[in-house]
């Protein structure tokens, strides 16, 4: 009877592995390393001190979209089927009608016998996840960066240990990372920053390439310089506020990335605001249900790591490799054909 129950549990979570899907990111390379930073921070409204914001000093990838209700749904069958030890889920996900939830249901009891399996509708499963904790932002992007999978959340470009509290100020991107939750330099220059502005790289006011506030009209065509939050009324109503990410195709920022303003906030790794108990980091970008002013460059904010909000998300960040990194793999792979050619 053992022997069966065993080999019943085994096949249950073989099977349960194949619901997990490899997760592919779509990113866009940004370039220009050492370009000039510039002065933003609180704003009206916003929490923190200024700060130079935005100066990167090396290529990296960039997601072009938020982390989708459908991507963090395949982690979760990955990482989170027997028990769920790191709180990656939030049954508030499950409910989009009271707390505007992404709509990421579970079922199952969490055992061997018995676990967690996750599922997302089509119509929400490309629209940004919310509900996730600045250390479930973390936990993904060490998934990603240990090749999906089994892969550790605990460790790669954030030593986590298992760490869940509200401080964690010394929880900071390792160096050897290839995927992480972007810095705040990184997220900045992605949605402020245009290279060819006033012939010599400047700022924008807006990350839909623009100065003057977008339109939040969702229209057959988008017609340039639209986003997702609160005019008098939401860009779309009940159940899902949140648009598909991309939603808005001609409004995307110089680098080509989308919904860095409105959708949900976004966590940075910054450090915004400190307390003797508590370390708050930071969120860019602004949400459905806020008007225009946390869309601009002058606004951040900032929670506790643990916080989870209907209005707040992620987006991560990739290692773009050195030159010399790719000169060697090159030599690698020409002495490996070598090396056949000759056995053949």
């Amino acid at each position: 009877m053992k022997k069966a129950f065993a080999v019943s549990a085994v096949i249950t979570l073989l099977c349960l592995g194949t619901l997990a899907q490899a997760v592919t990111i779509a990113t866009v390379p940004v370039g220009n390393p050492g370009n000039a930073g510039e002065l933003s921070g609180a704003g009206a409204g916003g929490y923190g001190p200024d700060r130079i914001c935005g100066s990167v000093g090396y290529n990296y990838n960039i997601g072009k979209y938020e982390v989708t209700a459908g991507q963090y749904t395949d982690f979760l069958n990955a990482k989170a089927t027997v028990s769920d030890p790191y709180g990656l889920y939030s049954t508030y996900m499950a409910d989009p009608t009271n707390y505007y939830g992404c709509n990421i249901q579970r079922g199952g009891g969490g055992t061997v016998p018995n676990p967690y399996t996750y599922t997302v509708a089509s119509d929400w499963a490309n629209r940004p996840v919310n509900y996730v904790s600045y250390w479930d932002s973390l936990r993904f992007a060490n998934w990603l960066g240990n090749s999906q999978g089994g892969g550790s959340t605990e460790t790669g470009a954030y030593t986590l240990g298992g760490y869940n509290g509200q401080d964690g100020r010394t929880i900071q991107r390792n160096a050897n990372w290839k995927w992480a939750v972007t810095s705040e330099d990184e997220w900045y220059k992605a949605a402020y920053y245009d290279p060819d502005k006033g012939g010599g790289g400047g700022y924008w006011d807006y990350p839909t390439k623009s100065n003057i506030a977008p339109a939040n009209q969702v229209l057959p065509t988008d017609p340039g310089n639209s986003a997702n939050y609160f005019i008098n009324n939401y860009s779309i109503g009940s159940p899902y506020y949140r648009t598909n990410v991309g939603e808005f195709e001609n409004s995307g920022s110089a680098y080509g990335t989308f919904d860095q303003g409105g959708n949900v906030w976004e966590w940075n790794e910054a450090i915004v605001y400190e307390t003797s108990n508590s370390a708050y980091r930071g969120l860019r970008g602004g949400a459905f249900n806020n008007i225009s002013d946390p869309l601009q460059a002058s606004i951040r904010t900032n929670y506790i790591p643990t916080d989870e909000w209907d209005y707040s998300g992620f987006r991560v960040s990739e290692v773009v490799p050195e030159p010399s990194s790719l000169i060697a793999l090159a030599g690698g792979l020409i002495s490996l054909l070598s090396i056949r050619r000759r056995r053949a």
